[in-house]
């Protein structure tokens, strides 16, 4: 009996070999992701980009398994556990690290259609539009705003244009934290005149762009006055932080606080119209515009330019950094878009970018929220699709138009005889001219912060009574 009982013993030894054996056999089914890629762009005919350091030393496991009868489910199936995502591109697929702001156009309109079953008239769509808001406030750390500063702001000497004036700004928006901009008015004006606050974009040199320029030299010779501000640590915001700090979580609350007072330096101006106030900029400026028009009430008219998708959030941590997209069981910005309903706002967008999908799916959207006010007109979509992105003239001169119309502007002022839209009075300074403290920073306040984590100290002792959530 002991015998017997020894040879089952040693028998069952043996077993866990044996499936080891099996299991080896099994490494067959294992591919080099190389190579399924390789296999993948054979069999559907589809090109596919990628860094060789992204795919080398992957490996798939059941690799054929993972096959679908189409190309995304293949990919999806495939690259979504290696934590690696695959932007579409026509026929070109483009893989990257997992890009969590940037998702299929497929997602992005599930997504849409989920968060738009949401709500079917005003007060449902007002009770989660309260949600969002508070939401947003406290992922932002912003909830409440941190105490202004007792400074007054900084402002350099007055330069006479045609039609229109110019001087820089610099206000303290935190202790020792200064953001600058410039400010455009018209030569002359009576009474309250309309404003418009102009966030940059992540285009070539910030502020001092041309386009970003003639926008504002523009709007003033329409009447506005119009207010250009650096990005967080760009301009001259880089004369107290390195340029890198702006793609950290923490400069997209520091953007959002710098645009609220901004807005209320400009209605503190003694010819400030607080009843027509309204705001554009373009990528990452539009994302900007954005926020701020979710948040700000003050806003009247919004115009956001070559930014609304409902499957990217904007590729610097300064526009989507701080989870704000999780709040409420998940939005995204064009639902942070529809919170600016029933106000006027232009959403402006072209064929070369992640706006290409705009006419069917974020505007319909916009137009279904806009229509439970009666207001399915206040929400207008000019789209340029043989355009790429930018704030060239074409979606400058859309702005124009639709800020004359709401803010009551003067188109005539910047048209020709023909009646078309004569920028060649709005002068682009060179950069030097727009900065407030001087060619090598000289005039920075003493107080000045200097680094990052200096900055992230002075930010978390001013809202140190605040509870982020998401």
């Amino acid at each position: 009996m002991i015998k017997r009982l020894n040879i089952v013993f040693i028998f069952l030894l043996m077993v866990p070999a044996k499936l080891f054996a099996q299991k080896s056999a099994d490494d067959s089914l294992k591919e080099p992701l190389k190579q399924v890629l390789t296999e993948i762009e054979a069999r559907f005919h589809v090109q596919i980009k990628y860094d060789e350091s992204l795919v080398k030393g992957k490996i798939v496991t059941f690799a054929k398994w993972r096959f679908r009868p189409d190309a995304d489910k293949t990919l999806n199936n495939i690259l979504t556990p290696l934590d690696i995502s695959f932007p579409k591109t026509g026929n070109v697929y483009k893989l990257r690290k997992f890009d969590y702001p940037r998702w299929t156009v497929e997602d992005g309109r599930q997504q849409l259609d989920y968060l738009s079953s949401l709500y079917n008239d005003v007060a449902s769509f007002e009770k989660r539009k309260q949600a969002i808001r508070e939401c947003v406030y406290s992922t932002l750390g912003l909830s409440p705003l941190p105490a202004k500063p007792n400074s007054k702001p900084i402002v350099t000497h007055i330069r006479q244009m045609d039609g229109y004036t110019i001087e820089n700004v610099a206000i303290e928006t935190l202790p020792g934290l200064y953001v600058c901009g410039s400010l455009y008015r018209p030569a002359k004006s009576k009474g309250k005149i309309p404003v418009v606050i102009a966030p940059n974009g992540h285009f070539q040199s910030g502020r001092y762009n041309k386009d970003q320029q003639k926008l504002c030299a523009t709007l003033a010779r329409m009447g506005a006055m119009a207010l250009s501000y650096d990005l967080f640590a760009w301009g001259e915001s880089t004369l107290q932080f390195k340029f890198e700090d702006h793609n950290r979580s923490l400069a997209m609350s520091i953007q959002a606080l710098n645009g609220i007072r901004m807005i209320d330096f400009l209605l503190a101006q003694k010819n400030a119209d607080p009843a027509r106030l309204g705001i554009t900029g373009a990528s990452g400026g539009g994302s900007q515009t954005i926020l701020l028009s979710a948040l700000d009430d003050r806003i009247k008219a919004s115009a956001p330019v070559v930014m609304l998708s409902c499957y990217f959030y904007g590729g610097s941590l300064s526009e989507s950094g701080m989870p704000i997209h999780l709040c409420e069981g998940g939005t995204d910005n064009p639902e942070l878009a529809a919170l600016f309903a029933p106000k006027p706002q232009l959403v402006v967008s072209d064929g070369k970018d992640w706006t290409e999908h705009v006419p069917e799916i974020e505007f319909p959207y916009l137009q279904k929220v806009y229509g439970y006010y009666g207001k399915r007109d206040a929400v207008t979509n000019v789209h340029l699709a043989n355009e790429g992105h930018d704030y060239g003239i074409s979606k400058r001169k859309a702005v124009y138009q639709f800020m004359a119309k709401n803010l009551g502007l003067d188109l005539k002022a910047v048209q020709d005889e023909n009646g078309n839209i004569d920028e060649s009075k709005s002068t682009v300074e060179n950069e030097q001219a727009l900065y407030v403290f001087g060619d090598k920073g000289e005039r920075l306040p003493g107080n000045a912060i200097h680094g990052f984590e200096n900055m992230e100290q002075v930010f978390n002792q001013a809202t140190s009574g605040n509870k982020q959530h998401n």
